[in-house]
C-alpha cells in the first residue's frame, strides 16, 4: 500500500507557501506518495481524514491555528504520523502556539541581515538524511536564528558573524534536525525563504529526504 502525505498550504504569502508545497508535493508523489494539497487548516480538525495518514507537511507561517486543529495535529502526530517541513512555514507558523514550539523543536525570533550570503555545516554526515552531501554548502538567502529545543537531533548549522548585531558573532546556529514527539518523527529544516531557494541542491535534497525520513520511508 502506498504511504500518504497531507500538505497543507497557506499564511503569509512572502515565503511563497504554494510554490514551495508544489515542489516538495511532487517529488513525494514521484517517490511512490498518495498525495493531498490544501489551502486550509481545517483537515487537521477532521480525525476521519487523519486516520493512516504517513506524513503531514506544513507550510503555514504567522497566522494561528484554533483549538480544534492542534488537537487533530497533536493527536495524529503523537500517534505516529511524521511532521516535517522548512523555514517560516513550520518554525514560524502560530507565534501564539507555544504547544506548537513543543512540537516542532524550535521557533523563528530573527533574520539578522536579511537576505545575505553565508554557509552551511553538516554536522552529523553518518545520518541518512545528509549523507553524501556538500558540506560546507553555501546559500543566499534569510540566515534564521532561531530559539532551540536542546533535545533535537542537529543535523546542520551555521555560524552568524557579527557584521549587523556584534554580541552573536560566532553563535553556532542549527539550521536542520530531526526528533520525535511521541511515537512521531519530526523533522525540519530552517532554509527555504522562496521557492527558487530550493535550485541549491543541498538544501532541495536535504528537505526531500527530510519528508521521506519523517513519513518512515528514509
Amino acid at each position: 500500500m502506498s504511504k500518504r502525505a497531507l500538505f497543507l498550504w497557506g499564511g503569509w504569502e512572502g515565503h511563497e507557501p504554494q510554490q514551495c508545497t508544489e515542489i516538495f508535493a511532487g517529488l513525494i508523489k514521484d517517490a511512490g506518495f498518495e498525495v493531498e494539497v490544501e489551502n486550509s487548516l481545517d483537515p487537521l480538525a477532521d480525525e476521519k481524514r487523519l486516520e493512516g495518514l504517513d506524513l503531514i507537511v506544513p507550510c503555514w507561517t504567522m497566522s494561528e491555528i484554533d483549538k480544534e486543529q492542534f488537537a487533530g495535529l497533536k493527536k495524529a502526530v503523537s500517534g505516529g504520523t511524521g511532521f516535517a517541513g522548512w523555514h517560516g512555514g513550520m518554525g514560524d507558523a502560530f507565534r501564539k502556539h507555544t504547544e506548537y514550539q513543543y512540537m516542532t523543536g524550535g521557533q523563528f525570533v530573527a533574520h539578522p541581515g536579511g537576505v545575505k550570503d553565508y554557509t552551511v555545516e553538516i554536522t552529523k554526515p553518518e545520518d541518512p538524511i545528509v549523507a553524501g552531501l556538500k558540506t560546507p554548502f553555501s546559500m543566499h538567502s534569510e540566515q534564521y536564528y532561531m530559539h532551540i529545543d536542546p533535545s533535537n537531533e542537529v543535523l546542520a548549522t551555521t555560524i552568524f558573524d557579527g557584521s549587523v548585531h556584534d554580541w552573536i558573532d560566532g553563535t553556532v546556529m542549527p539550521v536542520v534536525w530531526k526528533r520525535r514527539f511521541g511515537q512521531g518523527r519530526v523533522f525540519y529544516n530552517a532554509l527555504g525563504h522562496v521557492a527558487s531557494d530550493f535550485d541549491q541542491p543541498e538544501a532541495r535534497e536535504i528537505t526531500r529526504r527530510g519528508l521521506l525520513w519523517a513519513a518512515g520511508a528514509l
